[in-house]
């Protein structure tokens, strides 16, 4: 079983290693013949033109990814605190095969309700021309992340050992108290992994956002219709002529996207580090 548990650790190690690898080859190139500087702070994505600056799209994601981060993490976290220790049995027993079901609905579904419902609502609240926005993308990303954060954030509390409860209660503590400040930072590098989890499904989500986004690349505003980096190479992809600087710079956007999760785990778990250590 030790031989088998090491081969399987090794082939997901390959696998992340044969992607980064094939990344950078293929992103390199386009990164190369533009220039860094107007690859990654260009204002303009023109393939017909010759033009492919990636900043519109980069910032158009970080937003993005940050608006449905505030809106959906907070939501998600009591959610996982109510089940784990607050809901009665029969009351956890009907909500999470809700969130269960929240997580194997496929994304198209979520950007055809997107589309249906929210787009329309979103342009006659705030009178608009057309409510495909950032705003519509945020709200259906925050959506999307729940069942992430709440599953494992939920399991995370439920493997917080009895005995730091009782502890917690037997010195007088009040329930929500002990829920608070001894069972959430006893699992807070669960409650961080599933962050992670919602913010790589978060930046790395394409179809329900290309049917709610509008994807215009233009330099992010609430109300405007943008483009994510993840859209952009979905949109694109199918028409890229193999070899031209247009495929490549979208592998060249594939290598960001890359990056930017990989600069995420890596930040988490330097911060995680730091605060055992303290």
């Amino acid at each position: 079983m030790q031989v088998l548990f090491l081969v399987c650790g090794l082939i997901a190690v390959a696998f992340v290693l044969l992607i980064t690898i094939y990344l950078i080859i293929s992103g390199i190139p386009a990164i190369r013949e533009v220039g860094l500087t107007e690859f990654l702070f260009g204002t303009t994505w023109a393939a017909g033109d010759g033009e492919f600056g990636i900043l519109a799209m980069i910032l158009t994601s970080v937003y993005g990814t940050a608006g449905a981060i505030v809106i959906g993490v907070p939501i998600g976290f009591f959610t996982a605190v109510f089940l784990a220790k607050v809901a009665p049995p029969k009351v956890a027993a009907v909500i999470r095969p809700m969130v269960n079901l929240l997580a194997g609905i496929p994304s198209v579904v979520y950007g055809l309700v997107g589309m249906i419902v929210l787009v329309p609502w979103i342009r006659v609240t705030f009178d608009l021309s057309a409510g495909d926005s950032l705003l519509a993308a945020i709200i259906v990303l925050a959506v999307m992340i729940l069942p992430s954060i709440i599953s494992v954030s939920e399991t995370a509390l439920q493997a917080v050992p009895k005995e730091y409860e009782e502890g917690s209660l037997a010195l007088g503590a009040t329930e929500l108290e002990t829920y608070f400040r001894i069972s959430v930072p006893a699992a807070k590098s669960g409650i961080a992994a599933a962050v992670v989890l919602g913010i790589g499904r978060a930046i790395g989500e394409a179809m329900a956002i290309i049917m709610v986004a509008g994807n215009v690349a233009n330099m992010p505003s609430i109300f405007s219709s943008v483009r994510f980096l993840t859209t952009g190479i979905a949109i694109e992809m199918n028409y890229a002529e193999v070899g031209s600087l247009q495929r490549n710079a979208l592998y060249s956007i594939g290598l960001v996207l890359f990056l930017f999760i990989m600069l995420i785990n890596v930040l988490l778990n330097v911060v995680l580090k730091r605060e055992k250590e303290d």
